[in-house]
């Protein structure tokens, strides 16, 4: 068997520098969506003012507390609510002073509370419109209760939850790509 034989040459390796091995660390780009950049801002808002809207709308019905999902509902999107605000404040801020939000810290508290916040207002929501369908169409007893309303809430809440997903997708993958 000819088998042709690869010839090794031996290079040596460049002699270490200071600048070599102290070379500044490139940063990713700001991805639009991320904290502390304009889509970060507007991602935070549509939050807050759809979260808003479920809560407003759900708390005009008199009988809510009547089913736990809507109190629920109420409870979940409240909260998010309160974080998306807060954290639009922060990003005002960020881009205000012209700061990166891409500290570790920061980084990691954001993507854990949104993540805890979005589970939250989307188990709401799926349990709201469980209860919304089985009213509606399981019992027909809509003319006696509020179900556009209730419809509108969960509807409004859905919303809210596609709007804080890319929030936190964005912020998980920022802190993955961190080290």
């Amino acid at each position: 068997m000819n088998v042709s034989r690869p010839v090794v040459h031996p290079v040596e390796a460049p002699p270490f520098t200071d600048a070599a091995v102290h070379h500044p660390r490139v940063r990713m780009k700001d991805v639009q969506g991320m904290p502390g950049t304009k889509g970060g801002l507007f991602l935070r808002l549509s939050q807050f003012m759809f979260a808003i809207i479920s809560v407003s709308v759900m708390a005009t019905t008199d009988d809510f507390r009547s089913a736990t999902a809507f109190s629920y509902l109420v409870l979940a999107v409240g909260l998010q609510s309160l974080w998306s605000l807060s954290l639009a404040f922060v990003d005002i801020y960020a881009l205000l002073v012209k700061r990166s939000l891409q500290n570790y810290i920061v980084v990691r508290l954001f993507t854990i509370g949104d993540g805890i916040t979005s589970t939250l207002t989307f188990a709401a929501a799926c349990a709201s419109a469980g209860i919304t369908v089985l009213i509606g169409n399981d019992l027909d007893k809509c003319a006696m209760n509020h179900c556009t309303k209730f419809e509108t809430a969960t509807a409004m809440a859905f919303i809210s939850w596609f709007a804080m997903s890319p929030s936190f997708l964005l912020n998980f993958w920022s802190l993955a790509s961190q080290q």
